[in-house]
């Protein structure tokens, strides 16, 4: 059996990928993961992940915040060096909501690591995200 875990964040007014990733910065996530700068648009109806080298961050930021793609759903991934885990953060259509799933490392709950620390999540992604106008959250981890 797998597991599932997400986060659901909404905001009061649609956000951009790059404020977004900026207001996280003070957290100390970035966009730079193990494997370079993880994106995808999905201007096609399929999920196709792509990767750049770590100097196309710029790049990549312009490319999911394009006007051309504010009607199609866009990720990156976000890791914290510090903490040593990460996952994608997928923008929905119109940009005033988007879902954090960790699949970089994964944090396990202390005595139950096959549940998700979504606590921790929470508290690395909220308080920043409050400055640039998330109004509310919805955590799960379930048996898929």
């Amino acid at each position: 059996m797998s597991r599932t875990a997400d986060i659901e964040l909404v905001f009061e007014h649609a956000v951009t990928v790059a404020a977004v990733v900026g207001a996280l910065a003070g957290e100390r996530w970035s966009l730079q993961e193990p494997l370079g700068v993880s994106y995808m648009v999905n201007s096609d109806g399929l999920y196709n992940w792509q990767s750049a080298p770590t100097d196309q961050v710029t790049r990549v930021l312009a490319l999911v915040d394009s006007p051309d793609n504010v009607h199609h759903h866009v990720g990156v991934c976000i890791y914290s060096s510090a903490a040593k885990t990460g996952g994608q953060l997928l923008f929905h259509a119109g940009r005033s909501h988007c879902s954090f799933i960790p699949t970089i490392d994964r944090r396990g709950l202390s005595g139950a690591s096959e549940l998700t620390d979504t606590a921790w999540y929470l508290n690395k992604l909220v308080p920043p995200l409050l400055s640039i106008g998330l109004t509310g959250y919805e955590a799960r981890d379930f048996a898929d």
